[in-house]
């Protein structure tokens, strides 16, 4: 059993026993051996009437009733004001059985109230504590009013336990304010405090809501550590230079309309619930390194006018950065945002890095007015009506993000992810001039809208939709579509199409159908990107597109579409040879059918002369005939004709003439194969060049 130590200063000792040898702990009132509590009312009578506003009182480790502290305060109140007058004041150790209310009390002097224990309400309302303010280990077993009181000097609340509601609003703290490791287990209240010196609330604890919207802090002010188990709320309060690093929010933050116009560190604290920093201004360092958003997190409207770091960062929530400002900002990240980074009107007034790993990134509107770079993993990004003067690159990053102490950034929140690419979702509206994409997928990107797509850069293996590769049976004659690259749009609207085959995916919630008048133009400004990348190949298959757009077009004559379909059926627009040969191959089955059926002569017709000799000798003249090729009987289907219908076909595929001995309608078959046989043959050299064309 430990035995209860005495205090250090002489004591009342009433009430000792063998339980508590100590008794009263009250000092010596002056020129007695009792407190004031257990005074003879005569002594007590005696010494209140000594007393005058402004005199010193000593009274640690006595026991108050609300009575007495009320006689106490009435003996020192001026009778210019009606208002209690203290000057150094010590009630260290004291116990408040019931109200103790100071509210409108000035304190001259020092106020010591450390390890006091306040039963009842404890009422500071206006009051104003010229020197040193002492509240250390002091116990709040009720509620706590210091609503707009006035410390002058130090006002120390360390240790101090708040087990009910606390009120410090509109308080005035001219120098520091020391609440470390406070506890304030009720409601918290601070709004519109003014702290002109600084203050510290390390590893304070926050049991239920804390409210210091519209307070102004000046100087350094210290949350490190601190625990905020209820609502925070900041909203609108000012800071100069503030330190929340490791600061753990179990409920809502509220930042919103905060002004940081010194240095704002939230180094590795933790928002497990929503935070709010809508309409913030950071005028300095807005330090976000290592923190950890469980919850959604809310910059909408934020201004950051010095650099913002956002390294390590994790959001597994959706972080909204809406028409945010970024003055400065040098490099934002590497972050992990498991859902959604909405960027969407943000404006950036720097050159800039970004370093995302994200599902999703919307950039709507953003405006950029110096050169970026966008690096990305798993996400995929809206980039629809975004502008920028400057070069600005979106590329995929293929491997972790490498931290400045060489460690890689955590990417637990993708573990299930089937890879780190990147998917451009929109570039309409963009004026691609100085767009470079490298490494990306463009298979569901938006083109139609784009401004100067054909300066787009296309770096590394960016990657395209295709067709449906595969024969499809919806009527006769069967669909097939030869595998090329193809835009999100034309599959859109080939879905869209009465009896469209399967594998033309349909467009997604939100996107506005584009069709073929629009698509042509879209597809010829790539071609020439390619054209200009030295990609051949990949041009072939968007000059197909734009060909396939201008034969769907409604604004095109009949006729030039009849051109049109007639040159894709032939060749593919001069890009599929398999299809040139098929017609080479069938024309050429053709005219050998006909000429073995029609063209040959029966037999080779014969040459025969015919001459006069004259009876006195002399010249001999002789007329040389032959006879017209006959048309054939018989059987016509033979070996020999066969070979000779072959030798005059495949002269006409080189424009030369077999020599053969035609009929008349031998003649003409033979002309016409000369005539479409080696266009079909060109149109497949052709596509093969186009093919493998660099």
């Amino acid at each position: 059993m430990n035995t209860p130590e005495p205090p250090r200063w002489p004591h009342c000792a009433h009430g000792a026993n063998l339980a508590d040898p100590v008794g009263c702990r009250g000092i010596h009132l002056p020129g007695y051996t009792a407190c004031l509590a257990h005074l003879t009312d005569a002594g007590r009578d005696a010494y209140l009437t000594g007393l005058t506003p402004g005199d010193r009182i000593d009274h640690r480790g006595a026991t108050f009733t609300d009575s007495l502290l009320s006689t106490l305060l009435d003996a020192l109140r001026d009778p210019a004001t009606g208002k209690a007058n203290l000057g150094d004041t010590s009630f260290e150790g004291v116990t408040f059985e019931g109200e103790a209310d100071f509210a409108g009390v000035t304190f001259e002097g020092d106020a010591i109230f450390a390890g006091a224990s306040f039963e009842g309400y404890a009422g500071f309302h206006s009051a104003i504590f010229k020197g040193f303010a002492e509240f250390g280990k002091a116990t709040f077993s009720d509620s706590a009013g210091f609503g707009s009181a006035t410390f002058d000097g130090h006002a120390g609340f360390r240790l101090a336990d708040f087990e009910s509601w606390s009120n410090f609003a509109s308080a005035t703290f001219k120098e520091e304010a020391e609440f470390r490791s406070a506890t304030f287990m009720g409601h918290a209240a601070f709004q519109s405090a003014t702290f002109e010196d600084g203050a510290s609330f390390e590893e304070a604890t926050f049991a239920d809501s804390a409210a210091f919207p519209t307070a102004t802090f000046q100087g350094v002010v210290v949350f490190r550590n601190a625990t905020f188990e209820g609502h925070a709320g900041f909203g609108s309060a000012i800071f100069e230079d503030v330190d929340f690093g490791e600061a753990i929010f179990e409920e809502r933050a509220e930042f919103g309309g905060a002004k940081f116009t010194g240095g704002a560190g939230f180094w590795e604290a933790r928002f497990e619930s929503s935070a709010s920093f809508s309409s913030a201004a950071f005028g300095g360092l807005a330090g976000f390194g290592s923190v950890t958003f469980e919850n959604d997190a809310d910059f909408r409207s934020v201004t950051f006018d010095a650099d913002a770091d956002f390294r390590s960062v994790t959001f597994d929530g959706d972080a909204d950065f809406r028409s945010a400002t970024l003055v400065k900002a040098a490099v934002v990240g590497p972050l992990v945002c498991a859902g959604r980074i909405d960027m969407s009107g943000a404006a950036f007034g720097g050159p800039v890095t970004l370093l995302f790993a994200a599902r999703r990134l919307e950039c709507r509107r953003t405006r950029w007015s110096a050169t970026a770079e966008i690096r990305l993993r798993y996400a995929t990004v809206d980039f629809a009506h975004a502008v920028f003067e400057y070069p600005l690159t979106i590329a995929a990053e293929p491997d972790p993000f490498v931290l400045t102490d060489g460690s890689e950034l955590a990417e637990t929140a993708f573990a299930g992810a089937p890879g780190p690419g990147v998917r451009v979702a929109s570039l309409r509206g963009v004026d691609a001039a100085h767009l470079v994409l490298a490494d990306v997928d463009l298979s569901g990107c938006l083109f139609a809208g784009t401004v100067h797509l054909d300066q787009l850069r296309l770096e590394g293996a960016c990657t395209f939709d295709t067709s449906p590769s595969s024969v499809h049976w919806r009527r006769w004659p069967p669909v097939r579509f030869t595998v090329r690259r193809v835009l999100a749009e034309e599959h859109h609207w080939r879905a869209n199409q009465p009896g469209a085959v399967r594998g033309w995916n349909v467009a997604v919630l939100g996107a506005s159908r584009a069709g073929p008048l629009q698509l042509a133009p879209v597809y010829r400004a790539l071609r020439k990107a390619f054209e200009d990348g030295k990609h051949e190949p990949g041009a072939a298959d968007f000059y197909y597109g734009e060909m396939e757009m201008r034969r769907h077009a409604d604004d095109i004559p009949r006729t030039e579409r009849g051109l049109l379909t007639a040159y894709w059926a032939l060749s593919g627009y001069g890009l599929r040879a398999s299809r040139a040969l098929a017609w080479l191959a069938a024309a050429m089955l053709s005219t050998i059918v006909l000429l073995m059926a029609f063209g040959l002569a029966q037999d080779t017709p014969k040459q025969t002369a015919t001459g006069t000799v004259p009876a006195g000798g002399g010249k001999v003249t002789f007329k040389i005939d032959k006879d017209d090729p006959q048309n054939p009987a018989g059987d016509r289907f033979t070996g020999e004709r066969f070979e000779k219908a072959l030798n005059i076909t495949l002269n006409s595929v080189v424009f030369r003439s077999s020599g053969q001995d035609l009929t008349t309608a031998g003649t003409y078959i033979e002309m016409t194969s000369r005539l479409t046989e080696p266009v079909l043959l060109g149109l497949a050299v052709l596509a093969v060049r186009n093919r493998v064309k660099r």
